[in-house]
């Protein structure tokens, strides 16, 4: 897959698991923690002498985005072992229900859910978690802010006590080491950059009122050579599309991904983004985590965000794998107090760029 060096999350965690050490891992967005907990399993899972006709890894997750970027991401890994895997998540097409449960019964290596639906296949007796070998949380904090936790408890009941448990989060808040110590045994710690942007992303911002944001928008993107990708956070799926629509009506490349969408049109969307088949993406906060696209030029925050942790992953859609981007935030007037904040957090004053005349 072109991995030649181990990223130091890789580096750290990678003998600790091989060691079967459960673990509570502290590293930013984009730093590969997949390839750091699928990678030792999948090499036990490798040397295993028959093929496991049982779920050997549950890995639980906040969204149906990060759920398939994971599957995905196991497919490769796993490409050329008998590793199987499926990504578990809700939506109303009966047949991805059917498909979901045929993978459960038949026993595959990984099973990558959302809490909510793994639950519901639960309630419905044919799944069988009493063999679990490895227990992950990814992104954990993001799934306490979604209220998850008692979801997450109920699904650990349903664990065997003897497990490896590894827990990913981005963040280290009271809650989350709450949970870690009733669901991990004797932990390694590994922190890593905690909540802080990846150093080769270059910050800046502009002091604009809401009417010139579009305007603004459009002068940073169109006819850019140099920014081929570019995505656009909004707060609002309202917002979004309203975004959306003015970009597309200015004769831009644009599409929009919000809640509203269902999972097929989400799908759609990324994979188009991804193949560069239009050049900006706006988008809700639904994506600034479960998203895993390498070469974005430029992350715009269209509205400043409500707090530090969203604006550290926000701007982390760039610069992934190590390679550079810009990330731009619009700040209005009512904002600028709450922008001061994030830069106190960042421990660092961000550099205001002056408007362009006609603005």
């Amino acid at each position: 897959m072109g991995f030649e060096q181990p990223t130091p999350v890789q580096e750290l965690a990678i003998p600790m698991i091989m060691q079967g050490k459960d673990l509570i891992a502290c590293a930013q967005t984009g730093t590969g923690k997949t390839a750091a907990f699928v990678l030792p399993i999948l090499n036990k899972l490798a040397s295993l002498p028959v093929k496991l006709n049982y779920i050997n890894t549950l890995i639980i997750v906040p969204t149906r985005e990060l759920a398939i970027q994971i599957d995905q991401q196991v497919e490769g890994f796993a490409y050329f072992s008998p590793a199987s895997s499926i990504a578990i998540y809700g939506g109303n097409d009966s047949g991805n229900w059917d498909r979901q449960r045929a993978a459960i019964e038949s026993g595959v290596d990984f099973l990558i859910a959302t809490p909510g639906r793994l639950l519901q296949h639960l309630q419905m007796g044919y799944v069988s978690l009493d063999r679990i070998e490895h227990f992950i949380l990814d992104e954990a904090d993001r799934m306490l802010d979604m209220g998850f936790y008692e979801d997450i408890i109920a699904i650990v009941e349903k664990l065997p006590k003897k497990r490896q448990t590894l827990m990913f989060s981005a963040t280290m808040p009271a809650k989350i080491r709450e949970m870690a110590k009733l669901i991990l045994n004797k932990p390694e710690e590994i922190s890593l950059s905690v909540s802080k942007p990846a150093e080769n992303i270059l910050q800046a911002a502009y002091f604009v009122d809401d009417q010139h944001k579009l305007a603004l928008l459009t002068s940073l993107v169109e006819g850019k050579s140099n920014i081929q990708s570019a995505l656009v956070f909004a707060s609002t799926k309202l917002e979004v599309r309203d975004i959306e629509k003015k970009l597309i009506k200015d004769k831009a490349s644009a599409r929009a991904i919000h809640s509203d969408l269902d999972q097929h049109g989400r799908e759609e969307v990324l994979r188009e983004f991804k193949n560069r088949k239009f050049q900006i993406l706006v988008a809700t906060d639904i994506i600034s985590r479960g998203i895993d696209i390498e070469d974005i030029d430029l992350v715009v925050n269209y509205d400043v965000p409500r707090d530090p942790e969203d604006y550290v992953h926000r701007i982390g859609r760039t610069a992934r794998a190590q390679s550079d981007g810009v990330a731009l935030t619009f700040i209005n007037r009512k904002q600028r107090k709450n922008f001061e904040i994030i830069e106190k957090f960042l421990g660092t004053t961000i550099y205001k760029i002056p408007l362009p005349k006609d603005l």
